[in-house]
């Protein structure tokens, strides 16, 4: 049975945190936008959704559109599958908006 969740950015203790949701064995990693039940949408190149290379693969690039350093993201939850939960230290909910939605 699939939980529905809704995408929001949240403010946590020292940053943020946003569910995302991966398809993998995409021609470039990418932003795909935000799907119809909220959750941000990332292509990455690496599969299958929780293996240890995709999951480093997401970071990175998440790392780099949002200008943190890999060590200030943490996959919090769903690190096994396609569905995750990220947090962001050091970055506020509004500098996440700007930074990933903006690039959509």
């Amino acid at each position: 049975m699939s939980v529905k969740r809704e995408f929001n950015i949240t403010d946590a203790r020292g940053g943020a945190a946003l569910t995302i949701r991966v398809v993998t064995q995409s021609a470039q990693t990418e932003l795909a936008g935000i799907q119809e039940d909220g959750v941000l949408k990332i292509r990455l190149v690496n599969s299958p959704a929780g293996d240890p290379a995709a999951n480093e693969e997401l970071l990175n690039f998440l790392a780099v559109q949002l200008g943190v350093p890999v060590s200030a993201l943490e996959i919090v939850a769903g690190a096994g599958g396609r569905e995750k939960i990220v947090s962001i230290e050091g970055i506020t909910t509004e500098q996440v908006e700007q930074r990933l939605l903006g690039a959509t």
